[in-house]
C-alpha cells in the first residue's frame, strides 16, 4: 500500500466525514464525493490488506463476495436495481486510493459513461 493510513481507513476510524448508507462488521459505504453517476457509491472493505480488487480475490473471496452482495442490496435501495460495479486497479487505470473499493454506479448511465 502506498497511504498508511488510507483515506478510507480514516473514514472508518471517523476521522473524515462520510455521508455513510450502509456499515457492518467488515463493510462501509458511503457517497462518492465527487459522483460520476446520479447514484454513486463507495464500497470498502474494513481491512487496509488489499490494495485491489486481484489482491481482494486471491486473499479474501469470502470478502470480495460481500462487497458484490452489498454493492446488489444497495442499487435495490437507492436505484432501480440495476447498477455498474466498477473496481479500479493500478494508478494506469485511475486508482488513487490503494485501499480496495467498489464503485457502485446507477440512475442515468449511458454507454459511454465511465469511472
Amino acid at each position: 500500500m502506498s497511504e498508511s493510513p488510507s483515506v478510507f481507513s480514516r473514514i472508518i476510524a471517523g476521522e473524515i466525514p462520510a455521508d455513510v448508507v450502509y456499515d457492518s462488521e467488515r463493510v462501509i459505504a458511503f457517497k462518492d464525493i465527487a459522483p460520476q453517476a446520479p447514484v454513486h457509491l463507495l464500497v470498502v472493505p474494513k481491512t487496509e490488506e488489499y490494495a485491489n480488487v486481484g489482491e481482494l480475490a486471491a486473499g479474501d473471496p469470502e470478502l470480495l463476495a460481500e462487497v458484490v452482495e452489498t454493492a446488489q442490496r444497495l442499487a435495490d435501495e437507492h436505484a432501480d436495481g440495476d447498477f455498474r460495479l466498477v473496481f479500479n486497479t493500478g494508478p494506469g487505470a485511475g486508482q488513487t486510493v490503494f485501499h480496495v473499493h467498489a464503485h457502485v454506479l446507477a440512475g442515468g448511465l449511458t454507454e459511454g459513461s465511465l469511472v
